[in-house]
């Protein structure tokens, strides 16, 4: 399984940015995605996630700034963050419960991309 994000950046507080993730794996579908961040010292947070059936779940520190949404034909996912603000600079992880039929059984776990880094400015 690969996870590969696009879209960090460096913006201006105010600004907006699109962070894109697909997914990928021969077998696999994928179901709960969703986009986690971390700053330098503190424990990696939830910022959004979405299920397969589209319920997306927010930090409070993001609702009604970021929209998460999904396309599950191509198994990816985008996170619209606007009005951003400094605090929002982090280096942002997609993540994906995956999973796939082998044999008699079904494998799979948690999947995570490399990371894209968003640097929001005062």
């Amino acid at each position: 399984v690969q996870l590969v994000e696009s879209g960090g950046g460096l913006v201006q507080a105010g600004g907006s940015l699109r962070l894109s993730c697909v997914a990928s794996g021969i077998g696999y579908s994928f179901n709960d995605m969703g986009w986690y961040r971390r700053v330098p010292g503190r424990r990696r947070e939830l910022v959004a996630s979405i299920t397969r059936g589209g319920q997306t779940t927010y930090a409070d520190s993001v609702k009604g700034r970021f929209t998460i949404s999904r396309d599950n034909a191509n198994n990816t996912i985008d996170l619209q963050m606007n009005s951003l603000k400094p605090e929002d600079t982090a280096e942002y992880y997609c993540s994906a419960e995956g999973t796939a039929v082998q044999g008699m059984g079904v494998i799979g776990g948690d999947y995570w991309g490399p990371g894209t880094e968003v640097t929001v400015t005062g």
